[in-house]
């Protein structure tokens, strides 16, 4: 299936590694030219020459989105390298034990306000693309409880951010989402590094908590995430998507 995304202009944060790599590689793979920002060079060139093997130009980023100026300098120079930003994805974020406000306080900083900066920094140039796409990654523990406390709020508020969003920026052709991964593995991710450490144990996690019997990859959820970028999914506006294999327990 062609999803019409041939010499679009993409920003995935966090693109060096994981389920970032996996979204920039399949956004490559219809004709995206890539940017995609990390903070450790060395992994985020070798994921910009994977992208670039795809026959379409890549441009790593060294950056730290938790910092504005950061932010706004890669969005400069996505606008610069390709002429256009059509899509945005915000991959970026973690989880944080604690419950003092500073935990709370860096939730929010990793997880929620630099998919704020950054959507309100494309929007002006997506707008002038002739609309777009942009795709906040939240998690099954947005739509429900089962993570850290301060995930579960800092997920939940990115999912709310995009709902809004939507509907403020339907008028305008630009169309955003968000998509609620479940537990996936994927070498040096922390659901791998626990079926290192204990392999019964997650063996046991996952009978007890995914249905369909096994830990997600990052090229399932990408895969997701590239049909909400492209005009295959141009009337899908506002939604959350979940991508987890059964895990999920919500009703809606």
């Amino acid at each position: 299936m062609d999803l019409g995304l041939r010499g679009k202009g993409a920003i995935v944060t966090g693109g060096s590694r994981g389920l970032g790599r996996a979204i920039a590689l399949g956004l490559a793979e219809e004709g995206c030219n890539v940017a995609l920002c990390g903070r450790n060079q060395e992994t985020l060139l070798k994921a910009a020459r994977e992208v670039e093997a795809k026959g379409v130009s890549a441009l790593p980023v060294v950056a730290d989105v938790t910092q504005p100026a950061d932010i706004q300098r890669l969005v400069k120079e996505t606008a610069l390298a390709f002429g256009r930003i059509d899509i945005l994805v915000n991959n970026v974020g973690r989880s944080l034990p604690g419950y003092e406000d500073e935990s709370w306080e860096a939730a929010f900083q990793i997880n929620v306000l630099p998919a704020v900066r950054a959507s309100r920094l494309v929007i002006p140039h997506i707008r002038q693309a002739g609309g777009g796409s942009i795709v906040h990654i939240a998690s099954v523990w947005g739509r429900e409880s089962g993570g850290l406390p301060s995930y579960n709020a800092a997920k939940a508020a990115l999912i709310s951010h995009a709902k809004a969003l939507a509907r403020d920026l339907a008028p305008d052709s630009i169309r955003v989402n968000s998509v609620a991964p479940g537990s996936m593995s994927f070498p040096g991710g922390s659901w791998w590094r626990r079926q290192q450490e204990d392999p019964e144990g997650m063996a046991e996690f996952v009978r007890l908590n995914i249905p369909m019997g096994r830990f997600g990859t990052p090229e399932e959820i990408a895969s997701v995430v590239v049909f909400l970028c492209s005009q295959r999914a141009g009337w899908v506006t506002g939604a959350c998507i979940n991508v987890d294999g059964g895990q999920s327990r919500s009703n809606i």
